[in-house]
């Protein structure tokens, strides 16, 4: 039985590398870049107000004060994505809007607030209180400049990066595929969801669950319908579902019982074995298997096991796929408010839930079957075997 780090080294090896695709810059939020992005030209592009108001010399203006204005003679009004043909010259000045080229010989913004204007001096502009050089402006290049990086192969794009990237006059970016992924529920006792029960069925869930964390991962998503306890029928599924997808992910028929099929049927198909059993809980049984350069990732039928699993081994592996940078959850600090035991001799992922002021509280009964505490947590706690930590004892927490 494999510990957690060492599964997790060989699902991440066994990755190949990033295939690019090009796509528009509208359609890359959170896909995985496989090329450096280079700055090709400055943000700001040109000295610009930040503000709407008045361009002025700042030594014109150092005496303003609102007992004491200061009279400028207004040259003209230019808007943004316009040039003023002129030059600000002493005692003089333009009105400018946020976003407008600052004209030449002006060094400072004055503020529309900080000033008046008077109807029977149209041409004239009040200005009510000083401003440093190079104040209420925005400066060529202080945010990006030309030929800097922008971005680096494995960055996953999030909004942030779609805005710098539009920015900077970029369409079009090269980024990993997404993966291919077929989800197979195996389980005679299953029913969908909607479907009548007949004694002893019960509604399958697990497909939804792990659809949204395969689509959350980057992956396209394809589910297939239920899988009976049979091996004909598990090996047909099994190989219908590698003949459309890059990665095939089972739940349920991991285990070691007569109605355990996916590792029998994948060994049928001629699929290599790579292991089956990591030291953790939930999600002992797991199976990590390759097929002529595709991945099986068997997971518990226990929901919370099947959960917690895709998280800690099957996320991190669609991401490496992907050629992301990181691949492990994100995670931080936080105080428990209640305490957390684990008396068994398996690392145990706990769920928790974080409140706004960053309390860990558990989610309750930890058992593999229970639902409300999976659908209340938002994130676990690795908790050594064998291990009680207090309340008010400083955990670190991944969050999901």
């Amino acid at each position: 039985m494999l510990t957690y780090e060492a599964a997790l080294d060989r699902v991440l090896a066994a990755m190949p590398p990033a295939r690019a695709q090009k796509i528009p810059v509208a359609a890359a939020a959170g896909r995985c870049l496989t090329e450096t992005i280079i700055a090709p030209l400055d943000l700001p592009p040109f000295d610009n107000s930040a503000m709407d108001g008045y361009a002025v010399r700042a030594t014109d203006v150092a005496a303003a004060s609102p007992d004491q204005p200061v009279s400028l003679r207004l040259l003209g009004q230019i808007s943004a994505g316009e040039v003023f043909p002129g030059i600000v010259g002493v005692q003089t000045c333009v009105r400018i809007f946020t976003g407008t080229p600052l004209p030449s010989g002006a060094d400072a913004v004055v503020m529309q607030e900080d000033t008046r204007a008077s109807e029977a001096q149209p041409d004239r502009v009040q200005i009510l209180d000083r401003v440093r050089p190079w104040e209420n402006i925005r400066l060529r290049s202080e945010d990006v400049k030309t030929g800097a990086v922008i971005a680096s192969p494995g960055t996953r794009l999030g909004a942030g990066h779609l805005n710098l990237l539009a920015a900077v006059g970029i369409a079009g970016v090269r980024v990993a595929r997404r993966p291919r992924v077929g989800v197979l529920a195996t389980g005679s006792e299953l029913r969908p969801a909607g479907k009548p029960l007949a004694p002893g069925q019960i509604h399958e869930s697990n497909r939804a669950m792990l659809g949204a964390l395969l689509a959350e991962g980057g992956a396209e998503v394809r589910a297939y319908p239920l899988v009976p306890d049979s091996l004909a029928r598990t090996r047909a599924a099994l190989q219908r579902a590698f003949a459309d997808c890059d990665v095939v992910v089972t739940t349920g028929g991991a285990s070691v019982g007569k109605l355990d099929f996916v590792k029998a049927a994948f060994a049928e198909l001629g699929g290599n074995l790579e292991f089956w059993k990591v030291a953790i809980k939930p999600g002992k049984p797991f199976i990590f298997g390759t097929l002529a350069g595709k991945f099986l990732f068997g997971l518990p039928g226990n929901p919370v096991s099947a959960f917690v699993t895709f998280l800690l081994l099957v996320r991190p592996a669609l991401l490496r796929w992907q050629g992301a940078a990181e691949t492990g959850l994100p995670a931080h600090l936080g105080t428990l408010a209640t305490p957390l035991v684990n008396r068994g001799d398996r690392r145990h992922f706990v769920r928790v839930r974080v409140d706004a002021e960053g309390r860990v509280h558990s989610t309750g009964s930890q058992a593999s079957h229970m639902l409300h505490s999976l659908a209340a947590a938002n994130g676990l706690v690795d908790l050594p075997p064998e291990t009680t930590l207090a309340a008010g004892t400083m955990v670190r927490v991944l969050r999901c």
